[in-house]
């Protein structure tokens, strides 16, 4: 292919040269947690390299030392290679492979090769596959997995702060029989830790890694054992569960596993938009809008209008789940893009998996501890939309019978008048059989205290 100038200062060489220049698309290089879960395979793999003799105990000590080195993050301007470049990965690999062997020669002053060395019993169709799963799988374990269990937390220590805020309940968006703030929260609880429980069942075949399947699964050029003992070293030093795919075939031609975790991702991101959305509804106001609760104030909302302060931690998770939702759409399309033995969209699987983690797990905590936890109720005002609603009569269809009710519910409207003032005048129950009936806190646990009779029983 002719030469090729690579900077003096590089320790990339001709292949990630070649890609700089080949892929000028984005200007935003692959995710720093692929390359560090690149460099911890390479590492692994150089150790059972040497421990199989494909090679020598210093040429794999020394590999394994660079690899390290990358890990701690001391060579991130090493990889320039732009995420949108060639469909398995391997301008991104080879990237690894040249800078690793470098910093390896360097070490031991004996020139040590990126293909024959530090690629040993590999392929970039079965590492890069699995530097996307176990960078996943570990962002998911040590970063999202804690964040959205820190939300759930909050949000199950509000529900119990505001178990006894009466408030009305809506449906449609229309007035509709009382519920307490704390069953609320709490309902968004579980909403989170019913997210956790989901990626809890993706993550075994996230941990089912393609390695050992070289270029188009048999296994070529990798010796028996080889991919085993590397994943075996990673499960142990990540404390991850991890294995070797079942069906190399599988593994490397489709990404289903990833699009799968993405579906996860996403479940999560529209249940994170519905708690944000009705946060911001009921903190809606102050004066024209329903302002049940106050969130933190936290910023000036507006630059022409003084005093306005908008609820820009919700904004901010809405804006989030719009982007894990395109993230999940481009996932869904590439990962349909498997041609026979691989497939070829596997940076730009790695690109959005890697970003809804991690977005989810900033906006996660953000969400817990810069909204979540400062809520303030409006107890007085709380009730009172509780007990102006004209769902309340629903207490009383049991003993006025429907029909009843609905007159009740159609005169209160049509003349201001609460449903007690109605059904007073109309000499149906008395103020005792009323109390009970019409107790908002009651009804929002589940009934009234005391069932009247029916009328005129």
């Amino acid at each position: 292919m002719g030469e090729v100038l690579v900077p003096a200062s590089a320790k990339w060489g001709a292949q990630t040269q070649r890609a700089v220049q080949n892929f000028p698309v984005s200007g935003r290089p692959v995710d720093p947690a692929l390359l560090e879960a690149l460099a911890r395979i390479k590492g692994a793999a150089a150790q059972v390299n040497g421990g199989l003799g494909v090679l020598s105990p210093e040429v794999a000590a020394a590999i394994a030392a660079a690899a390290a080195e990358v890990v701690d993050g001391r060579w991130d301007d090493q990889f320039p290679v732009d995420v949108f470049q060639t469909g398995s990965g391997t301008s991104t690999n080879m990237n690894m492979n040249e800078v690793l062997a470098t910093l390896a020669t360097e070490r031991l002053d004996v020139a040590v090769h990126p293909n024959d060395h530090v690629n040993a019993s590999q392929s970039s169709n079965d590492v890069f596959p699995s530097a996307i799963q176990l960078a996943a799988l570990h962002q998911i374990r040590a970063v999202l997995q804690p964040a959205l269990a820190h939300l759930a937390e909050v949000l199950r220590a509000g529900s119990a702060r505001f178990a006894d805020v009466v408030k009305a309940g809506r449906t449609h968006l229309m007035d509709a029989t009382p519920v307490t703030l704390g069953q609320e929260l709490g309902g968004y609880a579980q909403a989170v830790v019913n997210g956790l429980r989901r990626l809890d069942d993706v993550v075994p075949r996230i941990g089912e890694l393609p390695l050992g399947g070289t270029a188009v699964g048999t296994g070529i050029n990798a010796p028996p054992g080889f991919a085993a003992a590397v994943i075996q070293r990673l499960a142990e030093v990540l404390a991850l569960d991890l294995r070797e795919a079942p069906n190399h075939f599988e593994a490397q031609g489709g990404r289903d596993a990833v699009v799968e975790c993405s579906g996860m991702l996403r479940t999560i991101a529209v249940s994170l938009y519905k708690m944000a959305n009705d946060l911001r509804w009921m903190a809606s106001g102050p004066r024209t809008g329903l302002a049940e609760i106050r969130l933190p104030d936290l910023q000036p909302g507006s630059s022409i209008m003084p005093g306005k302060v908008n609820p820009v931690v919700p904004e901010a998770v809405c804006q989030v789940v719009a982007q894990v939702i395109g993230n999940d759409a481009a996932i869904a399309f590439a990962g349909a893009a498997g041609n026979f033995e691989l497939n070829v969209m596997l940076p730009v699987l790695a690109r959005n998996l890697l970003e809804s983690i991690r977005l989810l797990s900033s906006v996660a905590r953000l969400f817990a501890d810069a909204c979540v936890a400062g809520i303030e109720a409006d107890e007085q005002r709380c009730r009172a939309y509780a007990e102006a609603s004209p769902a309340m009569v629903t207490s009383l269809a049991p003993q006025l019978g429907y029909e009843r009710a609905a007159e009740v519910v159609k005169e209160a409207a049509t003349s201001g008048r609460s449903i007690r003032d109605v059904v007073r005048q109309r000499g149906w129950l008395d103020d005792e059989q009323l109390n009970a009936a019409l107790d908002a806190l009651a009804l929002a646990r589940g009934g009234s205290a005391h069932a009247p009779k029916r009328a005129g029983s």
